[in-house]
Formats: C-alpha cells, sequence, structure tokens
C-alpha cells in the first residue's frame, strides 16, 4: 500500500500558503475605507494593474526623525523626509498591503 501522508502534508502547506495571504487580505480589505465616491469604475479600470494604482494615487510627505549618520554628514538641523503614496485618501501615507487591500476592495466593488 502506498503511503499518502508526504503527499497530504504538502498539500496541506500548499493550500495554507495560498489561503493565508487571501485571508489576509480580506481581513484588510474589511478595515479598509470605500472610496469608491473619489475613483470612479471609468478611473479604475483605466489602471493596468495595482502599481499603476499606487502611482495614481496622491502623495504625501511626512518628516522623519534624522539618523546619526545624516548629522554627521549634513550638520545640525538637517531635516529628512519621506514620500509616499496615500492610496485610501485619508491624508496619510500607506504602507503596501494598506494600497493592495484599497486596490481589492475597488477591484471587488467594480466587479473587475
Amino acid at each position: 500500500m502506498m503511503n499518502i501522508r508526504p503527499f497530504s502534508s504538502l498539500a496541506l502547506l500548499l493550500c495554507s500558503a495560498i489561503l493565508v495571504p487571501i485571508q489576509c487580505l480580506a481581513q484588510s480589505n474589511s478595515t479598509t475605507k470605500d472610496i469608491s465616491h473619489l475613483v470612479s469604475k471609468e478611473q479604475f479600470i483605466s489602471y493596468k494593474d495595482v502599481g499603476e494604482f499606487i502611482d495614481a494615487s496622491p502623495k504625501v510627505t511626512i518628516m522623519v526623525e534624522s539618523s546619526a549618520s545624516d548629522v554627521e554628514k549634513y550638520g545640525e538641523g538637517v531635516v529628512k523626509s519621506l514620500t509616499g503614496s496615500d492610496c485610501d485618501r485619508d491624508g496619510k501615507m500607506d504602507d503596501n498591503a494598506t494600497c493592495n487591500a484599497v486596490y481589492l476592495k475597488l477591484w471587488i466593488k467594480y466587479q473587475r
């Protein structure tokens, strides 16, 4: 009789690897703001992928603490900033997971 235990373990591992990211996206999707009143269906479907959506999102610049090497290199009073995308249009810089969740929510809503 053939031992199917290694196969079933591999199948379980593969299913977990696929389902966990989908579940995480679904959970973050439920906490993501609905911005469909700001992004029309026509505008959304014009984006080739999530990368274009992120690039087209408004940009936000934040000030961050300068590192010791920045102060050493540029002197006291150096100012450091980061610019990133505001995918959910709340005025704050969003991380990649948030941008992906906003894109997914719009993708589902507009049945793309």
